[in-house]
């Protein structure tokens, strides 16, 4: 169902040597008026391409998308406090933190702060 609107921009994402998907990246909230976005995931399935990059690149072209051809000048995102893959992702990409939302994400009955991120159009750079 989220592919068949247009507030949202989702795909799949291969390995570097195959044409077996290995994950998914998506925008979503896509908001052309204000020309703003919500990077609302960015997904490796396949754990064996864990750490060499794949999802940081995925993401970075669907910014590009955004960005480019969807006409964008800010996005927005959030990651959970504990979840370092995803926290070198956004840094990666160049997101620069605008700040947290406290105890508001729970993972086995425990509650985490989500940390908020953002990024302009001149700011990012495709990997």
């Amino acid at each position: 169902m989220m592919a068949q609107r247009d507030i949202h921009l989702l795909r799949a994402f291969t390995a570097d040597d195959s044409d077996e998907v290995i994950g998914v990246a998506g925008l979503s909230n896509i908001d052309r008026t204000f020309k703003t976005a919500l990077v609302s995931l960015c997904v490796l399935g396949d754990k064996r391409y864990a750490g060499q990059g794949y999802g940081t690149r995925a993401l970075s072209r669907v910014i590009g998308l955004g960005f480019k051809e969807l006409g964008l000048e800010s996005m927005t995102g959030w990651v959970v406090e504990n979840n370092t893959a995803s926290l070198r992702m956004v840094e990666r990409n160049n997101f620069r933190p605008i700040g947290r939302q406290r105890r508001c994400h729970y993972i086995d009955g425990r509650p985490y702060d989500r940390l908020l991120f953002d990024l302009l159009a001149c700011e990012h750079k495709e990997l």
